[in-house]
C-alpha cells in the first residue's frame, strides 16, 4: 500500500519483484481553458522516454528543444558538439524518474521550445501496483488540445484563438487516439502487469 506521508517507501516490500507506476498530473501553464493530461508510466522509464511520453499526449512534434528541471537539477539532451559536455546539463536518457523523483506531491517543469516558451508543470500524484493486464504508459484522461507549434507562446496562442483558428480545434482531445500512439511507440519496451493493482491515493 501506498502511503502519502512517507513517499514511495511503503510500497517496496509490498512490490518486491514488481515494478510501481507513477502517476503525474500535467498541466500547460500560462493557457485558458487549461490544457492538461493524466498520465501513468513505469517508474523505471527515463527522463528521456517522459519526453516522448509528453509529446505524444500533448500533441507537440518534438520540433524544438526541452529541458526538464527538478528541483535544482537540469535534465536534457546533452549537445554532442559540445566540447565542454554541456555543463550543468544531465542527460535524461541516462537517468530514471525514480531516481529524479521520489516522493508524491513533488512538482517539476518540463520547457518545451525555448523561443515559444511552452512551460509545463508535472505533479506527481501517486505511486502504486500495476494494474493487471495494463500496458504502460498510459494516458488516463486530459482536456483539450495543446497549441499549434510555432504560434507564439500563450499570447501568441492567445491573439491566434481571437482572431480565429480556422480548422484548428482548442477543444479537441481523443484519450482512444493518444493511448493508441503511446502503445505503437512503447510497445517493445511495455509489457503487460499480471500481478492485481492495489493503487491508492486516485484523485476524484
Amino acid at each position: 500500500m501506498y502511503d502519502k506521508e512517507f513517499g514511495r517507501k511503503s510500497v517496496k516490500m509490498a512490490a518486491k519483484t514488481t515494478r510501481v507506476v507513477y502517476q503525474f498530473k500535467v498541466t500547460l501553464r500560462d493557457v485558458q481553458p487549461p490544457v492538461w493530461r493524466r498520465i501513468q508510466l513505469w517508474e523505471d522509464s527515463t527522463l528521456g522516454q517522459l519526453h516522448r511520453i509528453l509529446q505524444i499526449v500533448m500533441g507537440w512534434e518534438d520540433c524544438h528543444l526541452h529541458q526538464f528541471k527538478i528541483g535544482q537539477s537540469v535534465y536534457s539532451v546533452p549537445d554532442p558538439d559540445d566540447p565542454f559536455g554541456s555543463p550543468g546539463i544531465i542527460n535524461e536518457n541516462r537517468n530514471k524518474i525514480q531516481d529524479a523523483v521520489q516522493r508524491v506531491g513533488t512538482q517539476f517543469d518540463y520547457w518545451y521550445d525555448f523561443g515559444d516558451d511552452w512551460q509545463h508543470q508535472l505533479l506527481l500524484e501517486a505511486i502504486m501496483l500495476p494494474e493487471p493486464r495494463v500496458q504502460y504508459p498510459r494516458c488516463l484522461a486530459g482536456e483539450r488540445s495543446a497549441p499549434p507549434e510555432d504560434v507564439g507562446g500563450p499570447s501568441g496562442y492567445a491573439d491566434y484563438l481571437l482572431q480565429g483558428s480556422g480548422r484548428f480545434d482548442p477543444e479537441a482531445f481523443s484519450l482512444d487516439d493518444v493511448n493508441r500512439q503511446l502503445h505503437k511507440a512503447f510497445r517493445a519496451a511495455s509489457s503487460t502487469a499480471a500481478a492485481p493493482a492495489s493503487p491508492q491515493n486516485r484523485p476524484n
